[in-house]
């Protein structure tokens, strides 16, 4: 910690004279921790500088009777037939190629930000047709292309598939993972460079990871404390404006110092989370219930089904033997008595620990309980289904 601060202290007086004035199946329980502080790196990103999403379509080449069915992929045809006669090779229309070895892709890939053409990035490759398998395959150069419609990479290479399948005479088969995904690392390379704000003068803006105005505040003051008033001013519970230096290397250097700063984030509002889908429910340490009375019980509906022989008696001369079904209804119902959950002021998360605990509820029960709460006005929370 020490280095860091001398470290920080030798950059701020290099600066000093650049500056211009002014410059759950489960149920969680989150139990109150003092918030540790955090960089600025970890908890906040700047404006402009983000990666961008490339897409592409090509051919894979090289398959081992694992491709498109020339049938069911008729673009897969034409594509083949388009990039033959760039090299001078005509098909005739009427004729179509077997394609068992060929299949159509699409890849894409993420640019980040500040790439350099001549650098690259990885990609990945998934089958658009009804290929079984990519393993083996080669992909031909293919353009990447960003939401503008330009081409900022170029793809090419062979595939590394983690995916595979074997499939019997008589029609059995097993597939492990994917096999008609694969990726190609260091598979495409960078033409084009995306330009970001990052390179034009003016101040700079760190986004909050996760907006609140009190971190915000925090933000602005520690960077006022460590470089000077009036560097940074918060501008809403998401952004914090930030004077720079305007060379692109100092401000490299200023930007490398104010990411080591550490503040301590704001505490986050009282919440109920619910995964419906998996019964996971979280509850924060500021979540409070105010005095409210619960009663929870269960009702099961069971119902049996025997089979009873019907005859007649030994010495009768008409009827016959025959099978009668029997059913039995049962109803029962778990008695809980109702208690009392709060106190004047709302009670504690240790509290409703234990209330929890007290009337055994499932998670699919708390759900209820939960939603009966919110309604009823006693949980003083945010209760959020995902």
């Amino acid at each position: 910690m020490m280095i860091i601060l001398i470290q920080m202290q030798k950059m701020m007086l290099s600066l000093k004279h650049l500056r211009a004035p002014g410059f759950v199946a489960v149920l969680l329980f989150c139990a109150a921790l003092p918030v540790a502080a955090e960089r600025l790196k970890d908890i906040t990103s700047i404006a402009g500088v983000r990666s961008n999403h490339l897409v592409g379509y090509g051919l894979v080449i090289g398959l081992d009777g694992s491709g498109d069915s020339t049938n069911s992929a008729p673009f897969t045809v034409q594509s083949l037939k388009s990039m033959l006669a760039k090299f001078g090779v005509v098909v005739p229309p009427d004729v179509n190629p077997s394609l068992k070895n060929v299949a159509a892709v699409m890849i894409h890939a993420e640019l980040p930000p500040f790439a350099k053409p001549g650098q690259t990035i990885d990609i990945t490759v998934s089958s658009i047709a009804n290929a079984k398998s990519l393993r083996g395959g080669s992909l031909l150069m293919a353009p990447l292309k960003g939401v503008d419609g330009q081409t900022y990479a170029i793809a090419q290479g062979n595939m590394v598939v983690g995916g595979f399948g074997a499939e019997g005479g008589d029609g059995s088969s097993v597939t492990v993972n994917i096999p008609s995904v694969g990726r190609i690392p260091n598979g495409a390379t960078v033409e084009k460079e995306v330009p970001t704000p990052f390179s034009q003068a003016g101040p700079i803006v760190l986004n909050l990871k996760r907006p609140d105005f009190t971190t915000a505040m925090r933000v602005a003051e520690q960077i006022n404390a460590v470089v000077g008033d009036g560097t940074a001013l918060p501008i809403d519970s998401s952004s914090v404006q930030v004077r720079s230096p305007v060379n692109q290397g100092q401000k490299v250097a200023f930007l490398a110092m104010l990411q080591a700063i550490n503040v301590t984030p704001g505490e986050a509002p009282a919440r109920v989370i619910i995964n419906a889908r998996t019964g996971t429910i979280v509850i924060d340490s500021h979540v409070r219930v105010m005095p409210v009375a619960v009663s929870h019980g269960s009702l099961t509906v069971s119902v049996s089904e025997s089979l009873d022989v019907s005859q007649p008696s030994p010495f009768a001369r008409r009827g016959r033997t025959v099978v009668t079904p029997s059913s039995e209804v049962a109803i029962t119902q778990e008695n809980k008595p109702m208690f009392l959950m709060g106190g004047r002021t709302g009670v504690a998360l240790k509290d409703v620990v234990r209330a929890v605990n007290n009337i055994g509820a499932a998670p699919g029960d708390l759900v209820s309980i939960l939603e009966a709460l919110k309604q009823a006005g006693a949980l003083r929370a945010e209760l959020i289904v995902i």
